[in-house]
């Protein structure tokens, strides 16, 4: 069985899940399309605590999932292949997905550099953080959008970039400058409370 082979059973193997047990599909189908949101909610909570651990957390997040994403782009040139369900019969598709090249999820990309992110600066429930990043790494495959290949470099990539922004993001003067000047423009627009609650 070569490697193309072993990638469309394992993703039979979990797409079929949904046909299986019904139950699955509301469950694949939310997080596949709505804890972005929950994450977005996450990075705007944590940015807004005005701690500098915080901030310099997101940043580094950030900058991770700019130098995945950069990988990915690069990756895309290398190898390419459209969703599973515009190239396999009987997918079972729970979203509408224009077709393009799925290599790799940028989906699971996101997840991976901002919750291992969130594990590496040891936030509160980093596990659960990264529970979720390995749910919508399986989701992207249960709604039919992704074969496992996609989701598993997408996951490769966003936890070496994370890592790789770790080690320079905290420890970079420029980025505390910056982080510095910010901070006194938002200062002088949004003066602080005499006790901000901190996550």
């Amino acid at each position: 069985m070569n490697l193309m082979e072993i990638n469309i059973s394992a993703f039979r193997a979990i797409n079929d899940l949904g046909k299986q047990f019904a139950f699955l599909d509301p469950v694949f189908f939310f997080f596949a399309e709505y804890t972005v949101y929950l994450l977005a909610l996450a990075v705007v909570i944590y940015w807004f605590t005005r701690k500098n651990e915080n901030r310099i957390m997101i940043i580094s997040a950030a900058l991770s999932l700019l130098i995945a994403e950069i990988l990915a782009k690069l990756a895309g040139f290398v190898h390419a292949n459209n969703q599973p369900f515009a190239e396999l019969s009987a997918v079972h598709q729970l979203v509408d997905k224009a077709i393009d090249n799925s290599f790799p999820s940028d989906h699971t990309i996101l997840f991976f550099t901002f919750c291992l992110t969130f594990w590496l600066f040891g936030k509160k429930h980093r596990l659960i953080w990264m529970i979720l990043a390995v749910c919508v790494a399986l989701s992207r495959i249960g709604v039919g959008v992704h074969y496992p290949a996609d989701v598993l470099v997408g996951a490769i990539f966003g936890t070496l970039s994370a890592l790789l922004s770790y080690a320079i993001v905290p420890k970079a003067p420029l980025i505390q400058r910056l982080l510095a000047l910010y901070e006194r423009i938002e200062l002088a627009v949004l003066p602080r409370k005499d006790k901000e609650r901190s996550l």
